[in-house]
């Protein structure tokens, strides 16, 4: 299950639209819509737009944080940070179907998540990202080691996706730390062919074996 999200962030050169578009052409198959300042009718909007890209494909579409436009859209699930909405009033909301992510930096964070409904962990940042505000501390390829091994001996089967700053050289790398995949915003959308550069990436996903 070697996976690739690709994270949406507004551009000077694409609209929203266009990059989950491309992404999805160079192979990507789950989108997170993430507008933070934009208006709820404005992420309906784009959301609107991008359903029948992933329908076609069968590409899943996760909002960033709005639960409710989730539950209106019928997209595949949601993604929440630290400060959005508790994760089991999420799945009540939802129902047993909808995926359902939330983020962490730390070990502890994950093992919080015990036995709660959640599908996945974002889990960074890995290095230096502009593309988020708040940062916290990045972990590095030790950081990753250390959180898989300490989530995976509290027996925990999570699959986690590293965030943070990730591009192409690194996903070697950092899918040995043990992690399920990783989440891509910026490297795609400012390389000179972001479709090309989404191929390129899973093809070293696709590339990795994986248990």
């Amino acid at each position: 299950m070697n996976m690739l999200q690709f994270i949406t962030h507004t551009s000077d050169k694409y609209s929203i639209a266009e990059e989950a578009q491309m992404a999805i052409e160079g192979g990507c198959r789950w989108i997170q819509l993430r507008m933070k300042d934009a208006s709820d009718e404005e992420v309906r909007n784009v959301a609107l737009e991008i359903i029948p890209m992933c329908q076609e494909t069968d590409t899943f579409l996760i909002i960033d944080d709005r639960v409710e436009l989730v539950n209106e859209l019928k997209v595949s699930g949601v993604h929440l940070g630290k400060e959005d909405m508790d994760p089991l009033q999420a799945r009540e909301l939802l129902g047993p179907n909808a995926i359902i992510g939330v983020t962490a930096n730390t070990a502890d964070d994950i093992l919080r998540f015990k036995g709660k409904d959640i599908d996945y962990v974002g889990v960074g940042p890995f290095r230096f990202t502009t593309t988020k505000k708040n940062l916290a501390p990045c972990l590095g390829l030790d950081g990753y080691r250390s959180i898989v091994k300490a989530v995976r001996d509290a027996g925990m089967e999570i699959p986690l996706v590293a965030i943070g700053g990730i591009s192409l050289d690194d996903v070697e790398p950092l899918m040995a730390t043990g992690v399920n995949g990783i989440a891509m915003s910026g490297a795609i959308i400012n390389a000179p062919d972001p479709m090309l550069y989404t191929s390129k990436v899973m093809e070293k996903l696709l590339g990795i074996p994986h248990d």
